[in-house]
């Protein structure tokens, strides 16, 4: 089927958030809308701009912005962040893990096998480099 450009397309795009109007609205359900000053019979024109969101909560033609702070917290709020972040802490964790079992491998001790813990691999790593400080100068 061929379609021409300078015709609509047959498909309406589809509503965004603040999509549905207002435009029916009464001030109370025992008063009928005011005769307003300017000729307006009615509110339709003053609620072009208000939409209703999903919870029925009212907003202006545009959506508030939000600061780089809320945006960081409502994106670090989402599964898919948490996951790809928990997924980063993992791979983290393995390198420095590794990082450290050789170093490990680096120094003597006896038994030469023997378990030690991060911060005992540092101090032997701290008193072997100055010990083949010491071998050098000397």
């Amino acid at each position: 089927m061929d379609r021409r450009e300078d015709e609509p397309d047959l498909i309406p795009p589809p509503p965004d958030i603040c999509s549905v109007r207002t435009k029916s609205m009464m001030l109370s359900p025992d008063h009928p809308e005011p005769e307003l000053p300017w000729g307006q019979t009615d509110t339709e024109h003053l609620l072009d701009n208000v939409h209703v969101l999903g919870e029925g909560r009212a907003c202006s033609g545009h959506v508030p912005t939000l600061s780089r702070e809320e945006k960081r917290r409502r994106r670090r709020k989402t599964a898919r962040y948490r996951s790809a972040h928990a997924t980063r802490e993992r791979v983290r964790v393995v390198a420095f893990n590794v990082a450290f079992a050789e170093l490990r491998k680096l120094l003597p001790t006896i038994p030469p096998d023997k378990k030690l813990s991060k911060i005992d691999i540092l101090r032997l790593a701290i008193c072997y480099i100055s010990y083949l400080n010491h071998v050098l100068d000397v």
